[in-house]
């Protein structure tokens, strides 16, 4: 019987301004690397910088290096949005975005390609060809797509995913009509799953995208509600190659706490949290352990 694939859990991006004092030092050491410091406490990140502009290569060069203390540490990149959402690319634009990708595969730290269209890429006919245009353009990398519609669910449509071996985003959104429910699908050797929160203020209603908000989206799970999604998680880590659990949730650090807590949930010894997140989270991290010592106030604040 073949092993239980590790679920590869984290946050979905590392480069917050609002996570300084909070996920990271306040205080920064010399030569402080974020990517660095966070590939201490959790075994993935899903890279979304690359939504916004191709990564170059000697960046992505840097980014394994800076991981290189966490040996099970993986990468996942979400497509550039001209392949999403603008529709609008060529064999030029295909190279542009492999030439950053080819570092983190070569040496194993690239998990997969994440595709995340917007709610109104509905299934039609067009849709379908356009997503194998994309699988055909990309097929040298392992390929997940994101549909926040629910006419993804249909039979053909999930056809079309195991036909061209790409994997099924299984999602939590805030609902509304027409929205992709919670799922378990396992189409590619691929098992993915983004966890966005329940907070409906968060998500246009016309297109399911993030406005610009402050300080991020900030829907903590509960420990019950992570536990809805052990479940599914479990059910499709038993037939996977690899299993990647994102949560975007970057408010306040919650990413980083459920992705922890996700972790332990699914077999990972507790290992090491931020101090800053241990003291904002004292009870949800309490079974981890601190990467440095928390320095404890020793006086209250007198009335």
């Amino acid at each position: 019987m073949a092993p239980v694939p590790t679920a590869h859990c984290g946050p979905a991006g590392w480069s917050y301004a609002h996570w300084n004092g909070v996920v990271y030092p306040g205080q920064k050491p010399r030569n402080f690397h974020a990517l660095e410091f966070l590939a201490g406490c959790v075994d993935m990140v899903e890279v979304n910088a690359s939504f916004y502009h191709p990564l170059r290569p000697e960046v992505t060069r840097l980014w394994v290096k800076k991981v290189a203390h966490n040996r099970a540490f993986q990468f996942t990149v979400k497509m550039h949005r001209r392949f999403t959402h603008e529709r609008e690319w060529d064999q030029n634009a295909v190279a542009c975005f492999k030439d950053g990708l080819w570092p983190l595969m070569r040496p194993g730290r690239l998990g997969c390609v994440l595709l995340q269209f917007p709610w109104s890429f509905r299934f039609t006919a067009e849709n379908r060809e356009y997503l194998i245009a994309l699988r055909r353009a990309f097929h040298e990398f392992p390929l997940v797509a994101e549909m926040r519609h629910n006419s993804w669910m249909r039979d053909e449509a999930l056809g079309t995913f195991i036909d061209y071996r790409v994997g099924f985003v299984n999602i939590d959104q805030p609902e509304r009509a027409s929205a992709m429910p919670p799922t378990a699908f396992l189409t590619s050797p691929v098992g993915y799953f983004r966890l966005h929160g329940r907070g409906g203020g968060y998500w246009m209603e016309e297109f399911g995208e993030r406005p610009l908000q402050v300080g991020g989206n900030r829907y903590l799970y509960s420990t019950e509600e992570l536990e809805e999604w052990r479940g599914r998680i479990e059910r499709v880590r038993g037939c996977a190659k690899n299993v990647y659990v994102v949560t975007t949730n970057d408010g306040g650090g919650a990413a980083v706490v459920n992705a922890l807590e996700l972790g332990t949930m699914l077999g990972r010894a507790p290992g090491e949290a931020p101090a800053e997140l241990m003291r904002r989270y004292p009870e949800r991290l309490a079974g981890f352990h601190c990467e440095r010592p928390v320095q404890h106030c020793l006086f209250r604040d007198v009335a």
